[in-house]
């Protein structure tokens, strides 16, 4: 193919992001085309994770009839209005098997007829004044806008003496026989070396899992990309003294010897020399990052946290390169080991804010808003608490708003990412707001500094209707004004999640907004 075609914009990558977009994309009637390496939708999943379960959770069984508040335990269904295309419709398993969301995703693709080119693979995106992408097969694509929504695809490896010894996690055998009495290092301490770990613990003599830092545990953190419960079992092997080990450090060396390997570790923990310790098997199992080297010069986006992912603006935009976007997991620059970007029950709503930025910027279309009488914000902030699932999960990061204009009239918005909401109201795209309100849902202070388990700790009354203490997930309003924050709120934290009493939780926060409307 050699000929050229032109769009208004284009999506590179067509997992659950670029679908995600391209959905919204075409419900809007905007021109547009996705351009997919593989030979169908979602092909990262055919891959990863290498042990094929996922760790995104698939609650089938809720008790609710809501489907918004059932999108707080599903994980993994994109966004669309076709009740039958959710993905517990697919698997009642909690922790899924990867097949599952490749036939789910293929299925989105095809019901919803996305325009989707497989098997074509992009080389190459310059810049000449519109965006112009190169594939594989010598076709050229022109754009005005290009969303990148290709996920981490290059494989993070460290610079240490002699990595090339090391077999990598995409890889290496599955088979756990092929690890019988074999003394294996994994490289790595996150979720796919612990994976790897539970896999071989039945098989391998001596298991060590090694990496600099202390060890961070999702259920405390609340970040769901620090390690889970789910492939944790490797700690109980090393605390109940089986053979296996946390070596906490770097390593400093990798070296053949005969058919086993001498492996150099720098230990953080103890003072101590380097010590040189002897394997059958070493494992690299350090993660991903964004390939930026399909970029000319003239566009190569500018990356961050390490140059994990491309630095991007408070609208998922490049910081130098104008009109080009992302989604998806690449966008956890913005929330990084905050909130849950890097997960799809977190970046469906990033590509739905996202899609209404660009259709505000680009074509006028307002962001979405309904009055309300300053009398019912109360009520209206209350229903919103209790069922969202956009701020439920995207905690801190995403937000309602209460706009409230010179003359006192008030419009509620949904879903608008925080620090765009500041960005934006500032530049006027929300037309004239005096002052706004944004309503979130938090974590307290220092929440992943205490262990949920110890009922030592101290936790809030859920009949204290300050809530300032509260550590677990709880409403939070605060009031702007000019970008300044002129008053805060927090309501009470609740155990069933109902932040609907009159006393504790309705009453407080109508004499704070009265004093702010």
């Amino acid at each position: 193919m050699s000929s050229e075609v032109s769009t208004e914009c284009l999506v590179i990558g067509a997992g659950p992001a670029g679908l995600q977009a391209s959905y919204l994309l075409k419900q809007a009637g905007r021109d547009h085309i996705v351009l997919e390496a593989g030979a169908a939708a979602g092909t990262f999943f055919t891959r990863f994770p290498w042990h094929r379960q996922l760790i995104s959770i698939n609650k089938v069984h809720t008790g609710w009839d809501d489907p918004e508040l059932n999108l707080r335990v599903d994980w993994n269904s994109l966004l669309s209005d076709d009740p039958e295309l959710l993905f517990t419709g697919y698997t009642p398993r909690y922790f899924p098997h990867a097949d599952d969301m490749v036939r789910y995703l293929g299925d989105f693709a095809v019901k919803n007829d996305l325009p989707i080119r497989y098997d074509t693979r992009v080389v190459s995106v310059a810049r000449p004044d519109d965006f112009v992408v190169h594939d594989q097969h010598g076709g050229t694509y022109r754009a005005k806008r290009v969303i990148v929504a290709t996920g981490v695809s290059q494989q993070y490896v460290p610079e240490i003496e002699g990595v090339e010894h090391a077999e990598h996690y995409y890889d290496v055998s599955v088979d756990p026989q092929d690890f019988v009495n074999k003394k294996v290092l994994i490289i790595g301490r996150g979720n796919s070396a612990f994976e790897t770990a539970d896999a071989l613990v039945e098989t391998a003599s001596v298991i060590h899992l090694a990496g600099p830092g202390s060890l961070k545990l999702a259920w405390q953190t609340h970040f769901v990309g620090h390690l889970r419960a789910v492939n944790n079992n490797f700690l109980d092997t090393y605390q109940l003294k089986s053979q296996n080990a946390l070596l906490d450090g770097h390593i400093a060396g990798i070296r053949r010897d005969g058919d086993d390997y001498l492996v150099k570790v720098s230990f953080q923990r103890v003072d101590e020399v380097i010590k040189e310790i002897r394997y059958d098997r070493v494992i690299l199992a350090t993660g991903f990052r964004f390939d930026a080297s399909i970029f000319a010069p003239e566009c190569r986006p500018r990356l961050t946290i390490k140059s994990r992912f491309p630095d991007q603006t408070a609208a998922w935009e490049s910081v130098n390169v104008p009109d080009l976007f992302f989604a998806g997991t690449i966008t956890q620059a913005r929330d990084f080991k905050k909130s849950t970007s890097g997960f799809i029950h977190g970046f469906r709503y990033g590509v739905q804010a996202l899609h209404r930025i660009v259709e505000q910027r680009y074509h006028g279309v307002d962001w979405p808003s309904r009055p309300v009488a300053a009398g019912d914000v109360t009520e209206a902030v209350i229903e919103r608490v209790n069922r969202t699932s956009a701020l439920w999960q995207l905690f801190a990061f995403m937000a309602d708003a209460v706009l409230i204009g010179p003359d006192g009239s008030v419009r509620y918005v949904e879903e608008v990412p925080v620090a765009h909401l500041h960005e934006a109201v500032a530049r006027g795209d929300f037309g004239d707001v005096e002052s706004y309100l944004t309503v979130t849902l938090e974590y307290g202070a220092d929440h992943d500094q205490v262990n949920p388990f110890d009922i030592t700790a101290r936790r809030t009354s859920q009949q204290d209707t300050s809530g300032l203490d509260g550590r677990y997930l709880h409403p939070v309003v605060r009031h702007f004004r000019a970008g300044d924050l002129r008053g805060e709120h927090h309501i009470t934290e609740n155990l069933e999640n109902e932040w609907d009493s009159e006393q504790v939780h309705k009453a407080p926060l109508r004499a704070f907004l009265g004093s702010r409307l």
